[in-house]
């Protein structure tokens, strides 16, 4: 059945197959275009480098109108995701636009994993790590990075 959403989730996935941002690959599931998975490479020159972070998303018939739910199902240390893989990020939440796609989604993840925000927290240790002792933050996040790759 086509719905607006669905329509909108085929432009979606057209626009990454045609012009796919750098460091990003992301498709809809064979047989459900309304959960997506998809994967971020960590970006180079961060503690991140060399990771393959896999995610799922998962949207409703009111994208995009709201945000579709994303999830990392790889292990991440970050400030910004929950032990429950859930991220925290105002564009997912709050401050989500309809004229942002699935390619915009997964580069603002791929562009937090550079930048957290300590600030608003969703893995309190990680935050204080990143704030107060960089060199440990950066171990943390290099062992995450060995995991992504099993």
């Amino acid at each position: 059945m086509s719905t607006p959403s669905r329509r909108r989730l085929m432009r979606d996935f057209k626009r990454l197959q045609t012009d796919p941002p750098g460091g990003i690959s992301g498709a809809p599931c064979s047989d459900n275009i309304m959960i997506w998975n998809a994967v971020i490479f960590g970006p180079t020159d961060t503690p991140f480098e060399d990771g393959t972070f896999k995610l799922t998303l998962h949207f409703d018939e009111s994208y995009p109108n709201k945000p579709p739910s994303v999830k990392f199902i790889s292990r991440m240390f970050h400030p910004n995701v929950y032990a429950s893989g859930d991220l925290c990020l105002d564009i997912l939440q709050n401050r989500w636009s309809p004229t942002y796609d699935v390619a915009a989604i997964l580069t603002s993840i791929q562009s937090l994993l550079h930048d957290p925000n300590p600030n608003s927290p969703a893995n309190a240790e990680a935050a204080n790590l990143y704030m107060e002792n960089r060199k440990e933050y950066t171990r943390r996040i290099r062992q995450t990075v060995e995991s992504s790759w099993q």
